[in-house]
């Protein structure tokens, strides 16, 4: 540990400044729209474009091999196969995002109307579907086996504050714990459960464990996540013995103070115990990218992202009108493919406002199987759907 404490101060003083990076005021300036050119290496569209959304938000690529969809507008989760033939669709009151774990059930973020104290609310509730109800295995015959209340599933009382908290993202790792990411008013390190800004774990039987604490080499933060929107694990399909087992995420963050929005948290566990770090990528050697995830300022609100899970090792990240992409070591862009003459990664980032089958209007939502991306296009109500052209057999 303390080499790695050695090695990430001089990155940061040889290169920005712990200062800016872990949220001093920083001089943010807005994202950049890619540039957008016709290129060799390109994402093109797959046609027919999936379409009859109200506001859909959320999409995954789920260990069963189909395609889940969050219609936040009518509140249903629907199932599409990859030829995007509808498979069947549940109501769920207020859902936004969605997980699937490995045992085929889904994981929903919803919400809950109760009455505490004479007094209405709705609060912010983590459902589990059970896939394979009593009349067949599917979307349809869903059955809900549980649901976490907020604050409930980690104390008995409650405040109206807590009315305030959301939950915003989640999603599942290789042995079907799971990653939740909330916010709320409440910046309090010292209270129970922790600020409201957060990211929890839960274990396989949906049971509080802990708050995700980021130790950096200038302290051990409780509070370190601000207005976090997004996590995303290294676990996804397909399903297979060689899912990834890292308990490594990363997570997107939208609060001003924050120049770098997107960042790789690392988990690590040695004899004395586990803890959470920032893993330090490179933001400035122009010789393998023309850009990077860490330059500060790089994005103003991303609203969601994906891993790849095929061994490419890919992020895709949606913010504003456009879909940028990199790799897990955080250079934007494609390795370049075999034959090319590129010595650095090519860029295949691309979006820009408007109605065609390469623009969007308010994008939400990404995902990614079997080459193909997936991106809902919340303010054109449709799925959209892409193929990195030298992914075409």
């Amino acid at each position: 540990m303390k080499g790695y404490i050695a090695i990430t101060l001089m990155f940061c003083f040889g290169l920005v400044g712990c200062e800016g990076f872990f949220g001093k005021k920083t001089d943010l300036e807005f994202i950049d729209a890619p540039i957008y050119t016709n290129r060799a290496v390109a994402y093109v569209p797959i046609q027919p474009i999936i379409e009859g959304f109200l506001s859909p938000s959320d999409v995954i690529a789920g260990y069963d091999g189909l395609i889940y969809v969050v219609d936040e507008g009518s509140s249903e989760i629907i199932a599409y196969d990859q030829a995007g033939r509808e498979q069947g669709r549940y109501v769920l009151p207020g859902v936004t995002k969605i997980a699937m774990d490995r045992r085929l059930n889904l994981l929903a973020i919803g919400t809950f109307d109760t009455v505490i104290n004479e007094k209405s609310y709705t609060l912010s509730t983590l459902y589990r579907l059970d896939l394979n109800g009593p009349l067949g295995f599917g979307i349809n015959h869903s059955v809900i086996t549980k649901k976490m209340v907020h604050p409930y599933y980690f104390k008995s009382s409650f405040s109206s504050v807590d009315a305030e908290v959301r939950f915003t993202s989640i999603d599942v790792m290789a042995d079907n714990q799971y990653y939740v990411s909330r916010t709320g008013p409440r910046d309090n390190e010292n209270q129970v459960g922790g600020p409201d800004d957060g990211l929890i774990i839960f274990d396989e039987a949906d049971q509080y464990v802990s708050n995700v604490f980021v130790s950096t080499n200038t302290g051990f933060y409780r509070g370190y996540f601000k207005s976090p929107l997004c996590v995303t694990s290294y676990a996804k399909p397909v399903q297979s013995p060689s899912v990834n087992e890292s308990k490594d995420f990363f997570v997107a963050m939208a609060d001003p103070s924050v120049p770098i929005k997107v960042q790789a948290i690392q988990f690590n566990e040695s004899e004395f115990g586990s803890s959470f770090t920032v893993k330090f990528l490179n933001f400035n050697d122009t010789s393998e990218a023309n850009d990077f995830l860490y330059r500060p300022g790089r994005f103003e609100s991303p609203l969601d992202m994906t891993l790849t899970g095929d061994g490419t090792n890919y992020l895709f990240v949606i913010e504003g009108d456009s879909l940028f992409q990199f790799t897990t070591t955080g250079k934007e862009g494609v390795n370049p493919p075999p034959g090319s003459s590129a010595k650095k990664n090519i860029i295949a980032s691309f979006g820009g406002t408007g109605q065609e089958a390469t623009q969007f209007n308010k994008p939400s939502a990404v995902a990614y199987l079997d080459k193909i991306v997936y991106v809902t296009d919340r303010g054109n109500g449709r799925l959209l759907r892409f193929k990195l052209t030298t992914d075409f057999d």
